[in-house]
């Protein structure tokens, strides 16, 4: 009987141990702070460094900044509670939604309006001028759960009757300067990702500009949002917030190419639910 006592009060020590530790982890002394893979991860850390600086400040906590391996692993550690805070992509945050307890508070402005657009670009050579030319030909996407280089793109041409596997095939690349590297040099005869990184890539000369044309641009979607874990502090929560909403340093914003950050919901993004279902997309299992 000694020996059972024993064994019982160790496991409720065991047990309370794991509560408290649990209950401390809603307001960590280190936030860890996930940004989208769309980009080259070191590229990513390193023009985060004005952000990272920022919440440190403005937080008074240790901002530990991650960049995950692909779309699917940063949902997978969002998920776990392995992050605290993530920006996602909006059909990427729909992803993490169905599967963890977390909530947007936050999306750029640009433009004066916090939404974004894709752009459908190919190849000059390829003899690709229309959606319609595409029948028969490759089509380069970037990451299956990216909002601008999949689902946005996909959509704009099942809308022009065309449908991936039947019409056209679909090769996913992992990120948006992939898809305007591989245009560019012939490998993909066109592809689909964000206006925004598409500018960029042009502009830091990443990518022959003179061999790619545009095809078209998408409707405008709501921007990236910024979410974090709904199990943080209440009083953290709002803090978190209100640093981005009060975010004014010109160095942080010049970064995400945004003008301010506006307060988001959950609802905003039932747009992107309706286009997965247009695509018969089952967010479950993605």
């Amino acid at each position: 009987m000694k020996l059972l006592n024993r064994i019982a009060l160790a496991a409720s020590l065991l047990i309370a141990g794991i509560g408290s530790t649990l209950a401390a982890d809603d307001n960590p002394d280190t936030l860890k702070v996930a940004l989208l893979p769309d980009e080259n991860a070191s590229e990513l850390i390193k023009r985060n460094q004005p952000l990272k600086e920022y919440l440190e400040s403005t937080l008074d906590k240790k901002i530990q900044l991650i960049v995950t391996t692909d779309y699917s692993s940063m949902i997978e550690a969002m998920r776990f509670g392995r992050i605290d805070l993530a920006y996602f992509g909006p059909l990427s945050y729909v992803l993490a939604k169905s599967k963890s307890e977390i909530e947007p508070f936050a999306a750029m402005v640009v433009d004066g309006k916090p939404t974004y657009r894709s752009v459908l670009i190919a190849n000059i050579e390829s003899g690709v001028n229309s959606y319609a030319d595409l029948k028969g030909r490759n089509m380069a996407y970037g990451d299956r759960a990216s909002t601008s280089s999949h689902l946005i793109p996909k959509t704009v041409l099942m809308e022009a009757g065309l449908k991936a596997g039947d019409d056209y095939q679909q090769h996913f690349l992992g990120g948006h300067d992939a898809v305007a590297v591989n245009v560019a040099n012939g490998n993909a005869d066109a592809g689909g990702l964000s206006e925004v990184i598409f500018k960029q890539v042009s502009e830091k000369g990443l990518i022959d500009a003179s061999k790619i044309k545009v095809l078209g641009y998408s409707k405008e979607y709501p921007q990236y949002p910024w979410a974090m874990r709904s199990d943080l502090n209440a009083d953290l929560k709002s803090d978190i917030r209100d640093a981005f909403i009060n975010l004014n340093e010109p160095t942080v914003l010049k970064n995400f190419k945004a003008e301010a950050f506006a307060p988001i919901e959950d609802a905003d993004y039932d747009i992107i639910r309706n286009m997965g279902g247009l695509l018969g997309l089952d967010f479950a299992t993605m």
